[in-house]
C-alpha cells in the first residue's frame, strides 16, 4: 500500500478514537427519540454473505463514581457534591472469559441464524494482514462512563480468537499522553482489518460490549441525595458498539443507543462506608446548613457514600451473558437489514 494512503487511513481511524432463566427482566433503557441501534454509514455489509470477525471485546466495569451536585432533602440549602463511589468484588478472570466466550459463541449464531457465513477466526488471525496484530493480555483503563462519572474496566476476548485487537473508538478512555500511543496502535488495527477485509473479499466485524454493575437512574433505585443506586446488569449505550469494514472500502458503525439492562438476582448490594465517613460528612452537612440559615453561606461539604457489590456466582455470569445476547440481537438484526 502507498506510504501516503497509510497515513491516512491512519488519520481517519484516529479520528474515531477524540437462552436463559425465563425469570429474567430484561430492559432498553428510557430513551424517548433515541433509536435502540444508531447506524453510521449503511453499504460496509451490502450484498455480502461471508463475513469474519476480527474483534469481540467484553469489557466489564469493576470500579464507578457518580455525583451530582447539591445534595438533596432537608440539606438541600448546603450545596457541596453528593458522590456514590461503588465498586464491584467477586468476579473472578474465569468468570469473564466464560462470559466472553458465550456471547461471543451467541454471536457467531446469530450471524449464521441470519444467512452469514462466518470465517473460521485461525484462518481470519494468521492472515498477512493480522499475523502481527493484537496482543494476548486484556486490555485494562479508566474510562469515561458520562458527564462527571468514570470508572476502571477489564475488557476480556474470546479464547477462541488468538489476540485481542481494538480499534479506534472502541474504549472510551480519559485521554491523557499515556493513551496517544495506545491510540496509534488502536488505528494500525483499524488499517490492517481493512486490509483484510478487501484481500479476503468479505466485511470484518468488530464488536465491543461494555457491562455495566450499576445503574444510578433505573427506577426503584435506592435514593441517596439525588442519586439513585441500583444493582442489575446493563451492555451501557454509546460505548457498545459493532463495527464492520467492508471488502469495497466502506465502514459502517453500529452503536446502541439504548442500554440493554437484566433484572435478577446477579448482585448483592451494600453500604461500604465506614461509620466515621458517616459522621464526619452528616457533622459538617449540619454545620452548612446552619451557616446558610444565618445568611453565611453554605459551606458546601455535600455527601459521599461507598457501595460494595458482591457478584454472585453462576448468576452473574448468566445475566451478564443474557444481556450480552440481547445485544447481539440487536446489533445482527440492524446488520441484516442493511445487507
Amino acid at each position: 500500500m502507498p506510504r501516503y494512503r497509510t497515513s491516512r487511513l491512519l488519520l481517519a481511524f484516529l479520528g474515531l478514537s477524540l437462552v436463559f432463566n425465563p425469570a429474567l427482566v430484561t430492559n432498553v433503557a428510557i430513551g424517548k427519540d433515541v433509536p435502540a441501534v444508531k447506524v453510521s454509514g449503511k453499504d460496509a455489509v451490502k450484498g455480502a454473505s461471508s463475513v469474519a470477525i476480527g474483534a469481540f471485546n467484553v469489557g466489564f466495569i469493576f470500579e464507578s463514581t457518580d455525583q451530582i451536585k447539591k445534595t438533596g432533602g432537608i440539606l438541600a440549602a448546603v450545596g457541596g457534591v453528593t458522590k456514590a463511589k461503588s465498586s464491584l468484588v467477586g468476579v473472578t478472570p474465569e468468570m469473564m472469559q466464560q462470559i466472553a466466550d458465550a456471547a461471543y459463541a451467541d454471536l457467531v449464531k446469530q450471524l449464521i441464524a441470519n444467512g452469514f457465513v462466518v470465517a473460521e477466526p485461525a484462518a481470519v488471525f494468521a492472515s498477512d494482514a493480522l499475523a502481527t496484530k493484537g496482543k494476548v493480555e486484556p486490555a485494562e483503563a479508566t474510562i469515561l462512563l458520562e458527564k462527571k462519572s468514570k470508572g476502571k474496566a477489564t475488557y476480556m476476548y474470546p479464547a477462541v480468537l488468538p489476540r485481542q485487537i481494538l480499534i479506534a473508538g472502541d474504549i472510551p478512555t480519559s485521554g491523557g499522553l499515556g493513551q496517544i500511543g495506545n491510540n496509534m496502535v488502536y488505528a494500525q488495527n483499524g488499517v490492517a482489518l481493512g486490509a483484510y477485509a478487501r484481500s479476503s473479499g468479505m466485511p470484518v466485524i468488530t464488536a465491543t460490549y461494555l457491562i455495566d454493575f450499576s445503574d444510578q437512574q433505573r427506577p426503584g433505585a435506592f435514593d441517596f441525595g439525588g442519586l439513585k443506586v441500583n444493582a442489575n446488569l446493563s451492555v451501557t449505550s454509546g460505548y457498545s458498539k459493532m463495527t464492520v469494514l467492508g471488502a469495497n472500502g466502506k465502514q459502517t458503525v453500529l452503536t446502541l443507543g439504548q442500554s440493554v439492562s437484566v433484572d435478577g438476582e446477579f448482585i448483592d448490594i451494600g453500604d461500604a462506608s465506614s461509620g466515621g465517613e458517616k459522621g464526619t460528612q452528616a457533622a459538617a452537612n449540619v454545620a452548612g446548613g446552619l451557616a446558610a440559615a444565618a445568611g453565611l453561606g453554605g459551606l458546601g461539604f455535600g455527601k459521599t457514600r461507598k457501595y460494595e457489590f458482591n457478584a454472585k456466582p453462576g448468576n452473574y455470569e448468566e445475566g451478564a451473558t443474557k444481556a450480552a445476547s440481547l445485544a447481539n440481537q440487536l446489533l445482527v438484526t440492524q446488520l441484516t437489514d442493511l445487507r
